[in-house]
């Protein structure tokens, strides 16, 4: 059998959660790549799966893409798994499967758990057009920019900057509707649903476990936008990104916001 990449995702929590391919393709792989072995380690062993296991993950991607492909390129069989859900989704892989492609080498996707389309299903926010941004950006600025999406926004964060960034959405868009879905498939799991300004609120001590955060599109009418703010994500993405996304979080007009700027912004655009 030729050389080829198996993509799996494993259980975002629940180890019950593991797909019968998913189980099949570690078993049959002459390698796994994974982010922790040790972590791995544990699901394997679960399930009585024997398995070589090579560590793969942020800090060493672009050395061992080059060992896994040269490996592939002679016959090999490689699974890649993170610690948690779909590899390459705010997770290592994307190395690997560009450097399979470019090598043309095949790569099987293998469906199975994904802590965001978890999130945006329970979240009961409308789901027909939807955007993932991964880990919200730590920045103001880029923080207000991914916060002016005009769909429903999946994200995930860090419990400990959950009530920083909670605090910043309530301040924009205070009614913006907000779902925080916290250690989802675990014994602990709770999602919780309300406006900013009231997950704002809830959420203002950091909580203990993982975080996905779910955002529904904005709410009608005209509301205030900060001057300073919209000067400063101004000047990170430039004035007509900016009047666009100050547009969406404020209801303004964007050839106004886009004037204020430009002309000097003698004008708040509150």
């Amino acid at each position: 059998m030729s050389g080829r990449l198996v993509v799996c995702p494993t259980p975002i929590g629940n180890l019950e959660d593991i797909t019968l391919r998913v189980l099949s393709a570690l078993r049959e792989a002459d390698v796994v790549a994974c982010e922790d072995t040790r972590r791995t380690g544990v699901l394997l062993e679960r399930y009585g799966v024997q398995a070589s296991l090579v560590p793969y993950h942020e800090h060493n991607e672009r050395e061992r893409t080059a060992d896994l492909v040269a490996r592939m390129q002679a016959g090999a069989v490689v699974a890649l798994v993170s610690d948690a859900g779909m590899p390459l989704v705010s997770d290592p892989g994307y190395v690997l499967v560009q450097g399979c492609v470019a090598a043309g080498l095949e790569v099987e996707v293998l469906p199975g758990p994904s802590a965001a389309i978890a999130a945006l299903v329970a979240s009961a926010l409308p789901s027909d057009t939807w955007r993932f941004a991964g880990f919200l950006p730590r920045k103001r600025a880029a923080l207000v920019a991914a916060f002016g999406s005009q769909e429903t926004l999946v994200a995930f964060e860090s419990p400990k900057r959950v009530a920083a960034s909670l605090a910043v959405l309530a301040e924009l868009d205070p009614a913006r509707l907000v779902a925080v879905c916290r250690e989802l498939t675990k014994l602990h799991e709770e999602v919780v649903r309300g406006t900013a300004a009231q997950m704002a609120e809830r959420f203002s001590q950091p909580p203990k476990g993982e975080i996905t955060l779910v955002l529904g599109p904005g709410v009608a009418g005209e509301r205030r936008i900060d001057p300073a703010v919209l000067r400063e994500l101004a000047g990170a993405v430039g004035a007509r990104r900016a009047a666009a996304i100050g547009a969406t979080l404020s209801g303004r007009g964007r050839n106004e916001l886009y004037r204020m700027l430009t002309e000097g912004g003698q004008q708040a655009p509150g």
